[in-house]
């Protein structure tokens, strides 16, 4: 059994505290490196959340990222917004990079440019401790069902349930969470990463996680169209799998390898 998923939090904010310190006391030797806008979402835990204690955006993705940036040659200035503005941010060149817990697809693929996929996710329904009635997305028909705001969960939802359910966007995570613990609607659908965080952190014994994965999906770091940032980037994330990197770091947010069974 692994420890508790809020205190591998708290011990993973402490690390990167200590590994921010420790980038920073290169000086001179980082100082002529580009400068890269790199926007991310605030709220998707655990792959980038805010310390409340620092500020400072930790996670998953901002470890990955932050490694990425030191292979790659490049320093970042970090911006959050809401996820829904992501896409349309780095679309427009406002923003260069972007790293959210973005799903790769064929329609974000015609406007930005993706990395090699770097975590392999999927959708999983989430509803209240007491409810017996849901177990498959089939049982989500006639009933209120929170998503995400642009989230490819909202767009499963549309296309397989339609109007036989009621379908709520929500703009933030905690909105949605809290649409489902407050008994505004009746189950939430998400990516299962943090769907399941949710489950064993703040929703502990007033939720649970139903059903089979939906949807395998696979998370990419978003760049604008022909950005030059992407090939190094690819190449870092491939010597960061080879040298052991990315499973440490896979394993200081989820516990286990990321091909534990």
């Amino acid at each position: 059994m692994h420890r508790n998923l809020l205190d591998r939090y708290l011990s993973r904010t402490a690390l990167s505290a200590t590994v921010a310190l420790g980038l920073g006391v290169s000086g001179t030797a980082v100082a002529d490196l580009p400068t890269v806008n790199v926007v991310t979402d605030p709220s998707f835990v655990p792959f980038e959340m805010m310390d409340p204690d620092t500020g400072e955006m930790v996670g998953f993705d901002m470890d990955i990222i932050n490694e990425v940036a030191e292979r790659a040659g490049f320093e970042i200035n970090l911006t959050t917004m809401e996820f829904a503005g992501i896409i349309p941010a780095v679309q427009t060149g406002n923003q260069e990079i972007a790293i959210a817990g973005v799903t790769i697809t064929e329609e974000r693929a015609e406007i930005v440019d993706f990395s090699d996929p770097y975590y392999d996710s999927g959708l999983q329904i989430i509803v209240r401790a007491d409810n017996d009635d849901v177990e498959t997305i089939e049982d989500l028909e006639g009933k209120s069902i929170a998503t995400r705001i642009g989230s490819t969960s909202y767009d499963y939802l549309q296309e397989t349930l339609g109007d036989d359910a009621d379908i709520t966007p929500y703009p933030g995570n905690s909105d949605m969470y809290m649409a489902l613990l407050g008994g505004n609607v009746d189950a939430a659908f998400y990516d299962a990463p943090n769907v399941a965080y949710f489950s064993q952190t703040r929703g502990e014994g007033r939720t649970k996680v139903v059903g089979p994965l939906y949807e395998g999906q696979q998370y990419g770091i978003v760049f604008h169209q022909g950005s030059e940032w992407v090939e190094p980037a690819n190449q870092a994330l491939a010597e960061m799998r080879e040298d052991g990197t990315y499973d440490a770091i896979y394993e200081e947010w989820f516990g286990e390898s990321p091909d534990a069974d």
